[in-house]
This record gives structure tokens, sequence and C-alpha cells, in this order.
């Protein structure tokens, strides 16, 4: 019977650890943009952390851009329209 609990636990922990490394492999960071150094751009996402990822083309970035980098390429994400106010 301890043995079981033992299995089930075990099986339990590889398909966990299985998961978070499949979410941790996609690398997908988005934010806007801090600071520009080179091909390095530092993001910081809505929850204030900071990440520092390495571009292929940072030409045409500036900081207070909002993007998205995956695998190098990063991708503008447009503004998001205001809503008129009043009536």
């Amino acid at each position: 019977m301890r043995q079981k609990s033992i299995i089930a636990l075990i099986i339990a922990l590889i398909f966990t650890f299985g998961i978070v490394s499949m979410a941790m492999a996609s690398g997908e960071v988005k934010g806007i943009i801090t600071k520009i150094d080179g091909n390095k751009v530092t993001v910081k996402d809505d929850k204030g952390k900071e990440t520092t990822v390495e571009v292929k083309d940072p030409k045409g970035l500036k900081v207070g851009d909002k993007v998205s980098i995956k695998d190098g390429v990063v991708t503008k994400e447009a503004p998001k329209k205001k809503k008129p106010e009043g009536c």
C-alpha cells in the first residue's frame, strides 16, 4: 500500500516538473522597454520584474515601447486606444 503512494507521488512530481520546464522553455518576455544596450534589451513586465534579453535586431526600438520578445525576435505591441469620455 505504501509503495503505491510513493509511486503515485513520484509520477505526480515528474508530471509537475515537466509542465514547469515546458513553460520556462517558451522564453517569451512581454512588457515595456526600460533600457537598450547594444543587442541587449531590458523589459519590465506588468508585475515590475525586469528581464534583460538579447535580441537579434534592436533597430527601431526605443525606451517606452511595449514589446513581446520570443527567441530573440521582437514584436511591438500596438498601444491600446483610449475610449472617448463623456456622452
